[in-house]
């Protein structure tokens, strides 16, 4: 089959990669078993009208989505994404994707990303999807001269696996020769999701709504039965109806907002969070339980004290109260916690007011990557600005730079350093430089209740 043909810059079409071994399209003992060639697709809108896209289903039976730039700089960026979707894959995800990071294609990388084989909570398949898109683009575009593996949100728990299954010692060769971490739920899934526990039960306590009385009642700490057929728009429906979520916050009746208040004191999210992680809570935390942990739930609350209601020893006295399983906490453990043994440098970015993963995650991921060896290897940043999707265009590029001087000259940045860099960025990228170099986060259990764990 003939591969599309590509435009790439000056150096490459003189031969250097070709007197490297790094021959467009060649192959080596790390690749794997063959998969098929990525077709040429459209690029996004919002990728330079010279770049060049392509686009495949893998054997696995993911989509991905691959960009060369016209100027590129040798380099890929490999992503993983957030979410994740609970639906079937669909090559409209990696559209998605690129769309949202087609800064890193204007800076001159290469980007591509898979949409991973399914959906739901799995992160190892998640990194295996990954990995496997690495080989088809070493095999079927070009050798990079680096590889950095992006992770955004859960894709960051992706990554951050990814980047301890496959390494020099596993692949033959090292895959990665950095790694991006930005908004990342970094704290594992026995860890990152505990307040969304607290969250259903406070809920419940105080609406009673989810499930109603007159319905078949269920544990909250498995989300939703094996096969329930609720849709979002139904708990959307209900919290309305107790919330008065859909409503500016002005057209809510003291009872509605009281109840919005105790929430936001108590599980310590703003109001505008609490529909997105009632959500994750109840569909994200049945497809856990249904499909990655045996029917068991690796949530629990016991021994959490809940505090900032009206009536703390009443809320305490009222809520439910779940066991997390142990054997489940183990399996969901094995699949989505990091160790902290990842061999290359790991730089991390997140806005310090991101609600959906809090910068006390950040706290955690530092305490793993010290315990495993690997806290020499990490450097956070922390902005002022930004949302938990994107930061802004200069932060990327600002991020990257800095990983590939690490890399090629061992210059370990320093969050001054970056913060300092940013704005040389500005002038091609736009405004949005918000660095805050001084900014250490709490702990953990500052922002999410402490409970007894198995």
């Amino acid at each position: 089959m003939a591969l599309p043909t590509l435009a790439f810059p000056p150096f490459v079409r003189l031969g250097v990669f070709v007197a490297s071994g790094l021959l467009l399209g060649a192959c080596g003992g790390d690749d794997g078993p063959d998969e098929a060639a990525p077709q040429a697709a459209t690029c996004p809108s919002a990728v330079p009208a010279t770049a060049r896209c392509l686009q495949g289903q893998d054997s696995a039976g993911a989509y991905y989505l691959i960009a060369m730039p016209q100027d590129w700089n040798g380099h890929l960026v490999l992503h993983a994404h957030g979410g994740p979707s609970l639906d079937a894959p669909t090559m409209e995800r990696a559209t998605e994707d690129l769309t949202r990071w087609a800064v890193m294609v204007k800076a001159g990388y290469a980007w591509a990303g898979s949409t991973f084989r399914q959906g739901g909570v799995e992160v190892r398949a998640a990194a295996e999807d990954t990995e496997r898109l690495r080989r088809i683009f070493r095999e079927h575009v070009a050798r990079p001269q680096r590889t950095i593996l992006h992770g955004q949100s859960w894709g960051a728990g992706v990554a951050a696996k990814a980047a301890e299954m496959f390494t020099a010692e596993t692949v033959g060769s090292q895959p990665y020769d950095a790694v991006l971490l930005t908004s990342g739920v970094l704290a594992g899934g026995t860890r990152s999701y505990d307040f969304r526990t607290d969250l259903r039960v406070v809920y419940q306590y105080l609406c009673n709504n989810h499930p109603r009385p007159g319905e078949a009642q269920y544990p909250l700490n498995i989300g939703l039965p094996a096969g329930a057929t609720m849709t979002q728009a139904d708990l959307n429906a209900r919290t309305a109806e107790c919330l008065g979520l859909n409503l500016p916050a002005a057209q809510r009746t003291p009872a509605q907002q009281a109840k919005v208040d105790t929430i936001t004191r108590v599980v310590r999210i703003p109001a505008s969070a609490i529909q997105s992680h009632l959500n994750w809570g109840t569909f994200h935390f049945q497809d856990v339980v249904a499909r990655r942990t045996g029917g068991a739930s690796p949530f629990g609350n016991t021994g959490a004290v809940y505090s900032g209601s009206a009536d703390d020893a009443a809320l305490n006295a009222g809520v439910a109260r779940y066991r997390a399983d142990p054997a489940a906490v183990q399996r969901f453990a094995a699949d989505t916690d990091p160790t902290g043994r990842i061999p290359v440098p790991v730089l991390s970015t997140k806005w310090i007011s991101d609600p959906t993963a809090f910068v006390e995650l950040d706290a955690y991921f530092k305490q793993t990557m010290e315990s495993g060896g690997s806290g020499a290897r990490l450097v956070q940043t922390f902005t002022r600005e930004g949302t938990h999707s994107y930061i802004s265009d200069p932060t990327y590029p600002t991020l990257l730079a800095a990983l590939l001087r690490w890399v090629e000259q061992g210059a370990k940045p320093a969050p001054a350093e970056i913060a300092q860099q940013c704005p040389g960025f500005e002038a091609r990228f736009g405004a949005g430089c918000s660095f805050v170099p001084d900014y250490v986060p709490a702990a953990l259990d500052t922002r999410v209740v402490p409970r007894d764990r198995p």
